[in-house]
């Protein structure tokens, strides 16, 4: 590396704080979402929703609306079915061969509607105030049903059938581990721990709502621009399994996405609908909800409830975790639904700890509330939540410190690669390290001076950790780019990861400067273009583990085969040549040639790269997340008021984003422990907090500190030739147990330690104050 190509990565490479590429432009205003497109002729798509949580359709009358001004079409979802628009495809079958049994997802409802919410009409009108107009001029007779939105309740002997086919609405179960050696473990256990443990339903909220716009291309092709995280997956999804036409004829682009969270990975029934209205009508169409809409019809998150047992030998060491878990999928039961709860959780069930044997059934339970998938974390939080729930739990039961208690229990870093018992395979980790780090960093040893403090102003004190791991990479391991350096001077990149808020952008940027040694504003990042290539797209914390690893690749190939086409301009063998700062030369000479002049000379006047690859495996970061919380006993009202952190993710790139992927997702993690909980009514199906005056989001006043959050560097991943660990997730999975373990810790202290055991989330002050007045 040259003294030029060092001092640009210096300044512009990996390990550097660079300011997000992404940001001069949004900031200026000139963000291109899905809603500042606005073509000519565009039309409006609104949706007639479903009052009733479960109802059979008698009728609907569309005629009144049909006639009013503006309004170019009003569809049913009968006449899509004559149409020949298919269903929203789900899971055939789960990996042990079982079945499963939901309803089909049309993407307007069909004979019956399942949750409030539900389309059950299309109006597509001039404007929107139309469309508004019309819908209500929509005339829908219904034969309401009983309805069932609880998890208890549905599985409950007698409960109302979501699906007739879902026996006691069990929608699809899985059994992993071995029952028998499990029940062995805990009838010689010295210990054993039991645990009820609620994981509430959450709403994702991302700032920008879902939106699509489609139109006819002049070629000819239906074309959409969405908010989404995987348009591949979605024109697939469209092409050949809703509309039946080849999957050429669809392209699907993506500009500036306002958040995911996991909530825009897939399909809606509303981005169906709309892309065959335009497709029919041969006119642009654009859905654009309001907050309303997407508190009732866009995926919700978590919602699982289980019997959690630990069985522990007489010195603390785990014998057996034993699961119980019903997971509620709502009205719906969608792959990532299912496979949420009944798989990718289980995957990291037993965390960072060493644990024999296990004995897991979850059940995929359907109610008439809108579908559960991917949110933030996806599976894992809720499944960490449980583990060191039970290992705080079983400190205070069996009187051993619970720093002492998981250091008995990790997992060593000599047993690497370590196979867990639901036969993950962890790579690398140190997590004793990790905890040690953590407990200095939050001067875990100092606890008892600062609760002293708070209760002489009348405040009750507690100590939260949470040690924990997690999956990354979607089990989609194989990413595909372009690399293209260009003779006007600009190094072009693609990829099919997707910008959502993360900066991932910046940080395939600077993996570019690292190769070719050039500044920053020499890079550009193309994303989110189902024609410029095909991926996967952004979940499971994959973007830069898996994306950015193909990227390094592909950009070394392009360099190498640069050298190539240098040594023959300069007719030097290419070991012969040094390159740095954009220029090669031949050593020992001023003679040279740039990068980009080389671009130039060639026959398409540029240097392009097709290159694909598949890391070796996911990775597992982990961490110690450490929090204290104040409860004033007069309201209930907890404040967080010390949060660190200490977090092995590998190698950093950008150590500014990694530190706000990680304080963000706290936040939202504490949101779960404190205040949020989507809630439908029991007795009328409704959802109850639908909309910002009732949904608990959390707020700047949660968190009374400054975050103090570090990364841990040196246990690099071997899956990946970068060495990253994803993060986009991380934070998000250790606030929760970490703040709700700070408040059991005030409440035992408080000698109420019965009631620590039986804590569930969201910790509100109502929730707090009646606990601690018995």
């Amino acid at each position: 590396m040259t003294t030029d190509t060092a001092d640009i990565a210096t300044r512009f490479g990996s390990g550097r704080a660079v300011q997000r590429i992404e940001d001069e432009g949004l900031l200026k205003g000139h963000g291109q979402y899905t809603d500042d497109i606005v073509p000519a002729g565009q039309l409006r798509a609104l949706f007639v929703r479903s009052p009733y949580p479960h109802a059979r359709i008698v009728s609907i009358d569309t005629a009144n609306a049909a006639s009013m001004p503006g309004v170019l079409k009003v569809v049913t979802g009968a006449e899509l079915v004559a149409a020949g628009v298919k269903p929203i495809p789900t899971l055939p079958g789960l990996p042990d061969g079982s079945g499963v049994a939901t309803a089909p997802r049309y993407i307007l409802a069909h004979e019956r509607v399942r949750y409030v919410g539900e389309a059950v009409a299309l109006v597509i009108a001039e404007t929107l105030q139309q469309a508004r107009d019309a819908a209500e001029a929509v005339w829908v007779e219904y034969e309401e049903l009983p309805h069932v939105v609880g998890l208890t309740d549905a599985v409950a002997p007698g409960a109302p059938a979501v699906f007739d086919g879902a026996q006691n609405n069990v929608a699809a179960q899985l059994k992993h581990g071995d029952a028998a050696q499990a029940a062995q473990a805990f009838a010689q256990a010295a210990h054993v721990v039991k645990l009820e443990v609620v994981n509430q339903r959450l709403v994702p909220l991302s700032i920008e709502p879902r939106s699509v716009l489609a139109w006819t291309a002049e070629d000819g092709r239906l074309t959409l621009r969405m908010s989404s995280q995987m348009p591949s997956g979605v024109r697939n999804s469209l092409a050949n399994d809703i509309l039946g036409i080849p999957r050429e004829q669809v392209r699907v682009t993506v500009g500036d996405v306002g958040g995911g969270f996991g909530m825009k990975t897939g399909i809606y029934p509303e981005d169906a609908a709309t892309a065959w209205a335009a497709w029919t009508l041969k006119r642009p169409v654009k859905w654009v909800p309001d907050r309303s809409e997407e508190f009732l019809a866009a995926s919700h998150g978590r919602d699982q409830r289980a019997q959690a047992e630990l069985a522990l030998s007489g010195e603390g060491k785990i014998l057996a975790v034993r699961l119980r878990t019903l997971a509620n999928v709502g009205a719906y039961a969608t792959a990532t639904g299912m496979l949420i709860p009944l798989l990718i959780g289980p995957w990291v069930s037993t965390s960072v700890y060493d644990v024999p044997v296990i004995d897991y059934h979850f059940q995929a339970v359907l109610t008439n509330t809108m579908c559960t998938a991917a949110y933030r974390g996806a599976g894992r939080p809720e499944a960490i939540f449980i583990m060191e729930r039970l290992m705080d739990e079983a400190a205070r039961q069996t009187g051993i410190d619970r720093i002492e208690l998981r250091r008995r229990n990790f997992i060593r870093p000599e047993q690497m690669p370590y196979r867990n018992p639901m036969g993950q395979v962890y790579d690398v980790g140190e997590f004793e390290k990790i905890m040690d780090e953590g407990l200095d960093l939050a001067d875990w040893s100092g606890f008892e001076a600062r609760a002293a403090q708070s209760k002489a102003h009348g405040k009750l004190r507690g100590l939260g950790i949470a040690t924990f791991l997690e999956w990354t990479g979607g089990n989609v391991l194989e990413e595909r780019v372009t690399v293209e350096v260009k003779a006007d001077g600009v190094i072009e990149v693609f990829s099919a990861v997707n910008q959502m808020g993360q900066g991932i952008a910046t940080t395939l940027a600077q993996l570019v400067v690292d190769v070719f040694g050039v500044p920053m504003d020499k890079v550009r990042v193309v994303l989110g273009d189902t024609d410029r290539g095909d991926g996967f797209g952004s979940a499971g914390s994959r973007s830069l583990f898996a994306g950015g690893s193909s990227l390094h690749l592909g950009a070394e190939k392009t360099l190498d085969q640069a050298r190539q086409l240098a040594g023959k301009e300069l007719e030097a063998a290419p070991d012969d040549l040094d390159y740095g700062g954009g220029r090669f030369t031949v050593k020992g000479t001023d003679l040279g040639i740039d990068l980009f002049e080389l671009a130039g000379r060639q026959p398409e006047r540029r240097i392009f790269i097709d290159h694909t690859s598949t890391v070796a495996g996911p990775s597992w970061p982990n961490a110690c997340h450490v929090s204290e919380v104040e409860i004033d006993p007069a309201t209930g009202v907890v404040q967080v008021v010390r949060y660190s952190s200490v977090n092995d993710i590998g190698r950093v790139v950008n150590p500014m984003i990694v530190r706000g992927q990680l304080d963000g997702g706290a936040v939202q993690g504490i949101g779960q422990a404190l205040c949020e909980h989507m809630v439908y009514d029991r007795e009328s199906g409704q959802p109850v907090t639908g909309s910002l005056m009732d949904y608990a989001a959390p707020r700047a006043d949660v968190v009374a500190c400054e975050f103090v959050t570090e990364m841990n560097e040196t246990v690099p991943s071997k899956n990946n030739p970068l060495g990253v660990k994803g993060v986009g997730e991380l934070g998000t999975i250790g606030a929760t147990p970490s703040v709700v373990n700070a408040v059991a810790d005030a409440l035992a202290r408080a000698g109420k330690k019965d009631a620590a055991a039986g804590l569930q989330m969201p910790l509100t002050p109502m929730k707090v104050w009646q606990i601690l007045n018995g």
